[in-house]
């Protein structure tokens, strides 16, 4: 296709311009964004790719393409999977945030089938359980990201109105699977944040009862608790956990939107916070 003026482009769309521009075909820009996904370079990553696609999918563009946009940003979370410390993450995080958009814009407009957003859902669940390159800003190269963006993706999952009480409980469980996992590194970069705020998005669906998130919260709680082998930093071992449950617990407090079962999931978060900080809660 005729090279494409994506300066000019990105100044459009700061001005307010909703629409591809009718000299190129949606389908070029589209492959085109779609590598640019993976470009190390912040600017071509995040400064054009991502607010392209996400706001063309906002705006109802790909609403007759939904359907392939997202299967294609589900192939995207494979690109790479396994590596560390690769370029290719890039790749798998971003494709994760514009998954997050098309499963946001069909709670809105509902034009895809529930098998679809279920699918959806199987390969973005496996991915983040997989993911093993999970660093967050990478010198010279911007925000890779992976946990939070996945957990952003989470959370749109969490919105569609065809989760119930089963798939958000699964949910769950994957959160817990990653903040958990041995490999998962110690998530410093507003990470944590990120997946309590996932989780408010499964909470505020009043689909979960408090027979099912206590017990989860005494999961995370057990990792935060967990025995270091002698000499190693026991950090490493609970400091995501912890993390989480802080951030949950403020979550919880201060959000104006919280879920019906607010007051008991306080008492529970509570408890177990004393328990993880015996020396200074209890």
């Amino acid at each position: 296709m005729a090279s494409v003026d994506w300066a000019r482009l990105q100044q459009g769309l700061r001005n307010g311009d909703r629409t591809p521009p009718a000299e190129h075909r949606l389908s070029d820009l589209t492959a085109d964004l779609t590598r640019m996904l993976g470009d190390p370079d912040p600017y071509v990553r995040d400064g054009i790719a991502y607010p392209f696609l996400a706001t063309w999918t906002e705006h109802g563009v790909y609403d007759d393409l939904l359907a392939g946009l997202g299967d294609g940003m589900c192939a995207g979370l494979e690109v790479g999977i396994g590596d560390h410390g690769t370029d290719t993450v890039f790749r798998r995080s971003f494709s994760a945030l514009v998954l997050a958009e098309c499963i946001d814009r069909d709670t809105r407009v509902r034009r895809q089938p529930q098998t679809r957003i279920m699918q959806w859902g199987d390969r973005l669940a496996a991915w983040y359980v997989r993911e093993r390159d999970l660093r967050g800003f990478v010198p010279g190269k911007g925000w890779a990201h992976a946990a939070a963006n996945g957990a952003d993706a989470l959370g749109a999952l969490a919105r569609s109105p065809y989760f119930g009480a089963t798939e958000l409980t699964v949910l769950l469980d994957v959160v817990a699977d990653r903040v958990l996992d041995p490999a998962t590194p110690t998530l410093r970069h507003g990470e944590p944040d990120r997946i309590a705020h996932a989780v408010m998005e499964i909470l505020r669906r009043d689909r979960v009862p408090l027979a099912v998130v206590e017990p989860w919260i005494r999961r995370l709680e057990s990792g935060a608790r967990a025995r270091a082998t002698a000499g190693d930093d026991p950090y490493v071992a609970t400091g995501n956990a912890q993390a989480v449950l802080r951030a949950l617990y403020l979550q919880l407090t201060i959000s104006p939107r919280h879920p019906s079962i607010r007051s008991d999931l306080l008492l529970s978060l509570v408890a177990s916070l004393r328990r993880v900080h015996p020396a200074f809660l209890a």
